[in-house]
């Protein structure tokens, strides 16, 4: 690839660096007085003020040779007390630090041809960067790419990055949306880790978070009352005020300037549904035609979480294009694989049938399991029909960094089910035509326990481990009150340091074979699987149900059938009469968990018990249903 290239996203807030000056502009449309508050590199107090512009809308801007990259800078409104920038590039310390100029040319990018990876390709492994690695950095996360392209990923999700208050947490209480975390690596070290990811093949993604800013260090209401909408509540404050254009572009800018100064490959949205947007056009629909507009030289992507089941941004056009997201995070899928695993029933669980295959069946036949129907936890109507779009309008997943790591003590799914049930579920996972996202260590069947950590201090300390355990009082988890006494406490780093991944489980001959069926199911996914799903069929999906026993079909390209057929009971399945007559002689066995499961289905109509088999044919299996 061409080496040398540079990138650079000329923001609207922020300082920018180019040929030798600096400018700094931010929108502050009731401030009297405005000034940049400078230091040189090695200094944490300020001793140059220069004040700025007030130009047209409530902007401030000043543009000087005398600040340079590495300089600290901040803001000083109204002879107040200087802070940081909110859309720093990086930050000298935390988030009550000043911020630092950075070039963001300084990067020589030795893969700036780099095309990206068409969505279909995607094979997402969710990780955080503070416990990937015992260094937890952006630099040791390199040493570990040749391993996860060797497994079969082919692209990596970062849980969020932005600067948050101190030096670990998951990244969703970020305030300084555009500075990549210190104690990570700042932007330096975000660039080298994408640089290395592209050199091997693999996609980079990031999770940003639009529905909040967290609880320490966010200075904007302070001295840009303005964006925030005081009275619309959120459950982590004040709304954000998306009426406003420059607050508004903020963040469209944000996702722009990851994907743009930083060569990313996607963006994960997290928790659309908690956006408090006003105006008649969804922030989300906005954000995601200016990334299609602007990004036009190479395939990039975002994906969204959402509860409500929605599916207006996931609609592909008619030539089965992506007009604006990509895949949608289906949590339906996840908890009827869960329910199944563990009988679990509690909280959300209650939706979903631990007896019965039918909504996992569902979920991988038609997207949702809840198209509108009546969800007993939520008390409400749930979701939109979602059985006209392609698989690949869905990321599914059988755990991810929520789903562990908000259980009161962070257990995997992997230490709550049976090694035969999770293979299975594995197996549906990866061998599913949906877009398929794993947590770290899944990859070697880890169970050691992820879970939620913070590093926050005084009374916003108490106050988050206090809540915490409030939050699960009525769990089982709890029936016995000694439980309590052993509870995580999220500020504690021993909670930080027990969460880290323990690479050494690779040594042990049981990881090393769960290691060696992933690596062979994703083998099969990308030399079968994956040609099949590019441009796939929306509509086509079909399923048979008998209790635990399921077979779900796909014609995913005119003529071709993929299936799976699932016993996920600890007895045989009768199948006997579930396939057209003669059908599975034809069909071409792709994968089975267990020897002879083909061919003793094929001749006898019996699966055994916890078996996946995957078949390809060109014809369905299984008799279309009745209209009725």
């Amino acid at each position: 690839m061409n080496g040398g290239s540079t990138f650079s996203f000329d923001l609207s807030w922020g300082a920018h660096y180019a040929d030798g000056r600096t400018r700094f502009r931010i929108w502050a449309p009731n401030a009297g007085q405005v000034e940049v508050a400078s230091a040189e590199s090695d200094a944490d107090q300020c001793d140059r003020f220069e004040p700025m512009t007030k130009g047209e809308g409530g902007w401030w801007e000043l543009t000087t040779d005398k600040i340079q990259p590495g300089d600290n800078y901040g803001f000083r409104f109204d002879g107040g007390k200087v802070r940081p920038d909110p859309a720093a590039r990086g930050q000298g310390g935390d988030v009550h630090w000043l911020s630092r100029v950075v070039d963001p040319e300084a990067h020589k990018w030795r893969t700036g041809d780099w095309a990206g990876r068409p969505w279909h390709e995607c094979v997402f492994y969710e990780l955080h960067v503070g416990t990937f690695t015992p260094e937890g950095t952006f630099e040791a996360i390199i040493a570990k790419l040749d391993h996860l392209r060797d497994t079969g990923i082919t692209a990596i999700e970062l849980l969020p990055v932005a600067q948050f208050g101190g030096q670990r947490g998951w990244g969703y209480d970020g305030v300084l949306l555009y500075a990549p975390h210190q104690a990570y690596g700042g932007p330096e070290g975000l660039k080298r880790l994408v640089d290395a990811a592209h050199e091997r093949g693999m996609m980079v993604f990031l999770d940003v978070v639009y529905n909040h800013f967290g609880p320490d260090g966010n200075y904007l209401p302070e001295y840009v009352p303005e964006f925030f909408h005081q009275e619309i509540s959120t459950p982590w404050g004040a709304a954000i005020a998306y009426d406003e254009a420059p607050v508004r572009e903020f963040m469209i800018e944000n996702a722009l300037y990851w994907l743009t100064e930083f060569r990313l490959d996607g963006l994960r949205l997290d928790a659309i549904d908690s956006i408090k947007d006003t105006t008649d056009t969804p922030l989300v629909k906005e954000l995601a035609a200016r990334v299609r507009e602007t990004i036009t030289d190479r395939h990039v992507h975002i994906t969204t979480e959402d509860d409500r089941n929605i599916t207006w941004h996931i609609e592909r056009g008619e030539d089965g294009s992506i007009p604006l997201v990509s895949g949608e995070w289906n949590d339906d899928f996840h908890h009827t694989a869960h329910a199944i695993g563990t009988n679990d029933q509690e909280s959300y669980y209650k939706d979903y049938d631990p007896n019965s295959a039918e909504q996992m069946a569902t979920a991988l036949a038609t997207g949702f399991v809840f198209q509108g129907q009546e969800s007993e936890h939520r008390e409400r109507r749930v979701g939109e029909e979602s059985v006209h779009l392609p698989p690949t309008a869905f990321v599914n997943f059988i755990q991810n960094h929520d789903q562990i790591g908000n259980r009161a003590f962070g257990d995997r799914l992997r230490s709550l089910t049976s090694g035969r049930v999770y293979d299975c579920l594995q197996a549906i996972l990866l061998l599913a035509p949906q877009i398929p996202l794993m947590f770290q260590g899944d990859e070697f069947g880890d169970t050691n326990s992820f879970c939620f950590f913070t590093d926050f201090d005084g009374e916003l300390a108490s106050a988050v481990s206090k809540g915490r355990k409030r939050e699960f009082k009525s769990f089982a988890a709890f029936e016995d009150p000694e439980a309590a006494d052993i509870f995580p406490d999220p500020n504690d780093e021993r909670t930080f340091e027990l969460s880290r991944l323990d690479w050494n489980r690779l040594t042990q001959p049981i990881h090393k074979r769960r290691l060696q069926v992933t690596r062979k199911l994703l083998s099969i996914r990308q030399e079968t699987l994956m040609p099949l799903l590019d441009g796939a069929l929306g509509g086509t999906g079909m399923a048979l149900v008998e209790g635990l026993g399921f077979v779900v079909a796909w014609e995913l390209q005119p003529g071709r059938f993929w299936h799976l057929v699932v016993n996920l009971s600890d007895e045989v399945w009768d199948a006997e009469g579930v396939f057209e007559s003669g059908a599975l002689a034809a069909a071409q066995s792709i994968y089975t968990n267990h020897k002879n499961a083909f061919e003793t289905l094929r001749d006898d109509g019996k699966l055994c018990a916890t078996c996946v088999v995957a078949l390809l044919s060109d014809t369905p299996l299984i008799a279309e249903p009745d209209d009725e």
